[in-house]
This record gives structure tokens, C-alpha cells and sequence, in this order.
């Protein structure tokens, strides 16, 4: 059925007693139909006409209706495939980027800015503090405190040899070998290095989970 270029529910009967139809009424009218009969008629046919005519324009405005809401779909489903395929695609190359620059993306801990520089004593004295042994002060000077970053420079799978109490030796670890020639006993501290030292234990006794009571007798003595 062609298409119709127009709506026809604007369409006007048209007025079949005007003399512009006279022909066609004379092609109606006989013994038997008058000519006002075949005006009758004529508007009978022209308005069926019509209700068919827009029952198809009804029919054909749905269906461009219902083509053009298929066409968006269609649109909308693929600008979706199109910005998934984006997101699949970014997310693939943040992962291998992930995987290729670890460092990038590790993760930033939600620390307060240090008020206080950061000590760190040798692992010999961290040791000691941590099973509650006695340790000499020397160990958080500025000097003790050197020399630990200097053995911090040593590489960690590095094994010498010692000699352990009792005169036995054993292979151990480099970084953490104690420099005994190096050390200064407690009684022949400078003031300058006592100073330098006793705060610096005290948090190191902390940070080691001695008792508060310690902690505080030791502060109080000092």
C-alpha cells in the first residue's frame, strides 16, 4: 500500500452541488436517482473514502512511531557497547599498567606529618629492647645512630663470621653484627651525648611495648 504524503483527518469533504461537479452528478442521476440523491452519494463515498484513508495514516504514523523508538534503542544499546568497550579497555591498561609500575600505586598510609625526625638505632639495639635487655646509650647518640645507617647500607643477605659468647663462632648476618670498638660505655658518655641519647631511648623503649611504669621510672631517673 503506498505511503500517504498527508494527513487525512484535515481533509474537507468536499461540496459535491457545486457546478465544478456537474458532470459527475450527471453520470449518477436516472430515472431512479435524483440529483440531489446523487450528491448524497457522492459525499457517502467520499467519506468512506476518507475513514479509510485515515485509519492507514493512523497505522502508518504507529509504525514510524514504533521504527523510529527501534532505531533509538538500537543507537542507545550501541553507544552502550561502544562506552563499555572504553571502560573494558581502560581498565585493561590500568591493570597492566598496575602490574607493570607497582611503585605507582602503592597504596599512601593516612600518617599525620612527623613533628619529630625519625631514629633509627642499629637492629642489635632494637634487639636487645625488645627482649628487655640492658643496652647501651651510646646505641642513640648521633654517633650510635651513624653507624647504624651505616650498616643499614649493608646488603641484608650478607653472612659473616663471629664469635659468639662462650668463644664459639656461627655465620651471621653483617647488618646486624655489633661493633664492639665503636661502643662507649654509659659512664664515659659526654653530657652532649647523654642529652642526645636519653629521649631517643625513651621512645625507643616505647616503641619496643615495655610497661608504662618502666617507661617512666627509666624517664624519671634520667
Amino acid at each position: 500500500m503506498p505511503r500517504l504524503s498527508s494527513d487525512l483527518n484535515l481533509s474537507v469533504c468536499p461540496n459535491y452541488a457545486d457546478e465544478a461537479f456537474a458532470d459527475t452528478r450527471l453520470q449518477l442521476t436516472n430515472e431512479n436517482m435524483t440529483e440531489a440523491q446523487a450528491v448524497a452519494v457522492l459525499r457517502n463515498i467520499w467519506q468512506a473514502q476518507n475513514i479509510a484513508a485515515k485509519n492507514q495514516w493512523q497505522a502508518q504514523v504507529e509504525a514510524d512511531r514504533e521504527r523510529q523508538e527501534n532505531l533509538e534503542r538500537l543507537n542507545d544499546e550501541e553507544q552502550e557497547r561502544q562506552e563499555q568497550e572504553r571502560l573494558d579497555e581502560e581498565e585493561a591498561s590500568r591493570k597492566e599498567d598496575k602490574k607493570k609500575n607497582k611503585h605507582k600505586y602503592s597504596a599512601i598510609p593516612q600518617l599525620d606529618v612527623p613533628i619529630k625526625p625519625v631514629i633509627l638505632p642499629s637492629p642489635y639495639a632494637i634487639r636487645k629492647l625488645d627482649k628487655g635487655d640492658y643496652v647501651e646509650l651510646w646505641y642513640f647518640t648521633n654517633n650510635g645512630l651513624d653507624d647504624a645507617k651505616l650498616k643499614s647500607s649493608v646488603d641484608e643477605d650478607a653472612m659473616i663470621m663471629a664469635t659468639l659468647a662462650g668463644g664459639n663462632t656461627a655465620w651471621v648476618s653483617a647488618a646486624s653484627t655489633r661493633n664492639a670498638a665503636a661502643v662507649v660505655d654509659d659512664e664515659n658518655l659526654t653530657f652532649e651525648n647523654f642529652c642526645q641519647a636519653c629521649p631517643r631511648i625513651i621512645d625507643a623503649m616505647q616503641e619496643a611495648s615495655w610497661p608504662a611504669d618502666r617507661v617512666r621510672m627509666m624517664a624519671l631517673f634520667w
